[in-house]
């Protein structure tokens, strides 16, 4: 089986929302901010701005030929701080999860892009935290974190630097 990160063209954008459904109604649960739309689906406004604004970078999660969930980057030059690079919106389905696949395709992402990142977790969002931590752990990267509120949010976020 082979994982890879794929750049999602905007022809599949439909893909992306749907998956973005998915990964909104998971997010529910550690918030009282996401709400169902009149449709039935989670909605998320700003995914056409990925194909709009440079430094918004979405990607597929792929296994062998098929698409298990997705990355969504941000980078310079929208990112104008400190940072090269920010992620706070990784997504696998759930019949992919605790296979060991979104640490692979973390893995994947930092052979390719290199510098300081920010990873931003919900403090609610205990799956996410022990994610990111297991990421951590295994691929021996130091972090520093700290508590902020991001968008009304109590969240975590850890910085760290990839070389």
């Amino acid at each position: 089986m082979s994982l890879i990160l794929r750049e999602v063209l905007e022809e599949e954008k439909i893909i992306l929302k749907n998956l973005f459904s998915l990964y909104l109604h998971d997010l529910s649960k550690y918030t009282a901010e996401i709400e169902i739309g009149e449709d039935g689906s989670f909605e998320y406004d700003g995914l056409d701005v990925f194909w709009e604004t440079e430094g918004l970078s979405p990607f597929f999660i792929m296994l062998d030929k098929s698409i298990i969930g997705f990355i969504l980057l941000v980078e310079r030059p929208f990112l104008k701080n400190e940072y090269d690079f920010g992620l706070n919106d990784l997504f696998i389905l759930n019949k992919y999860k605790g296979k060991g696949l979104g640490i692979q395709a973390v893995k994947k992402l930092f052979q390719d892009k290199k510098g300081k990142y920010f990873v931003i977790e919900l403090v609610e969002n205990s799956p996410a935290v022990s994610f990111w931590k297991k990421v951590y752990s295994k691929l021996t990267i130091n972090f520093e974190e700290r508590q902020d509120v991001v968008d009304g949010e109590q969240c975590l976020i850890q910085t760290f630097t990839i070389k």
